[in-house]
């Protein structure tokens, strides 16, 4: 990867963290449009494979909807069950460390009334970790 590519995807988190912050998208929706097209996936596409990841997995607060959308990116653009298997791993390993937990109600701090992480930031980081792995592939 030279360094346009690296740096336009630095760029890209970002975009990414402003689609969410906007209220354009869904955090799942967010990191799938910005990457959608190192996969294959135009946005209309994108828009809708994200649609039930909202409030964390399938609306129910769970698995943080970043790291869906990030899944999704790295699952369609891999092509290879077991490599993506194990980069997700890496993915939530580096998003459980910075930030705390994995989900959202705990990101948001629905029980306990502190908030680990604001969801645009979840979306820049889930971002992030996916670039690492999309460069290692």
């Amino acid at each position: 990867m030279n360094l346009n590519e690296r740096t336009n995807m630095k760029t890209r988190k970002l975009i990414a963290a402003e689609k969410k912050r906007s209220g354009e998208c869904n955090c799942a929706q967010a990191v799938i449009c910005t990457y959608g097209d190192k996969a294959g996936i135009d946005e209309e596409t994108a828009l809708n494979i994200g649609n039930a990841f909202a409030a964390g997995m399938g609306n129910t607060e769970g698995t943080c909807g970043a790291l869906v959308g990030a899944g999704v990116v790295l699952g369609t653009a891999c092509k290879n069950r077991v490599i993506a298997a194990r980069k997700m791993r890496e993915i939530m390993s580096k998003f459980q460390e910075r930030n705390g937990a994995t989900q959202c109600k705990e990101l948001k701090g629905v029980e306990t009334k502190i908030m680990l992480r604001a969801c645009p930031d979840c979306v820049a980081d889930a971002a992030e970790f996916l670039e690492e792995a999309l460069a290692e592939n």
